[in-house]
């Protein structure tokens, strides 16, 4: 069995429209792992204030971002609870980012812990594309550190993602079995 890596991989969905998908394998229980992803306490830690956050399908969200970009602006994204199974998945089709999707399950029992398999359907050029994967490989650092306890926003800054971007920018889709300039 693969172990699951933090580096996401990006799928053409046709003109502008990309799917970029990265499998974690995370050793904490599903139950840490879903209050991390799909609560009003647990977002914050590691991705966004959701804020309102309705915990249903169709129920709405607004989604605001904790980091910045050079400018200094913070992301805000209201929309909708699109997918809910507690404890399995949990999407929300939002402003900006599309269609954001968490599918929880259990890893084999001699693996323990949760897989994490994650889904950003979202419509952009290029440059969104790879700034959505350097992000959300970027916020998923934070997600191991806030499950581990250890979430710390105040040393965030924009050097861990511009050397993301770059990596991301070099490997084309994102996978890092790719050769340099690849494509999915």
């Amino acid at each position: 069995m693969e172990i699951p890596s933090l580096y996401g991989k990006s799928e053409p969905r046709g003109e502008d429209s990309h799917l970029l998908r990265y499998e974690l394998s995370l050793p904490h229980p599903r139950a840490e792992v879903w209050l991390a992803v799909a609560t009003p306490e647990g977002l914050p830690t590691w991705l966004a204030a959701a804020e309102p956050f309705e915990q249903r399908e169709g129920g709405a969200i607004t989604l605001r971002w904790l980091n910045t970009d050079a400018a200094g602006h913070a992301t805000v994204a209201p929309g909708r609870v699109t997918a809910w199974q507690p404890q399995r998945l949990a999407e929300y089709t939002v402003e900006i980012h599309g269609r954001i999707r968490f599918e929880l399950e259990d890893a084999p029992a001699g693996v323990g812990g949760t897989l994490l398999h994650f889904t950003n359907e979202f419509t952009g050029p290029d440059t969104v594309r790879l700034d959505c994967l350097a992000g959300w490989h970027h916020h998923f650092e934070y997600l191991l550190e806030a499950l581990a306890g250890l979430a710390d926003w105040s040393g965030w800054t924009l050097e861990r993602w511009r050397k993301l971007r770059a990596e991301y920018e070099l490997r084309g889709s994102g996978d890092p079995g790719a050769p340099p300039g690849g494509s999915a």
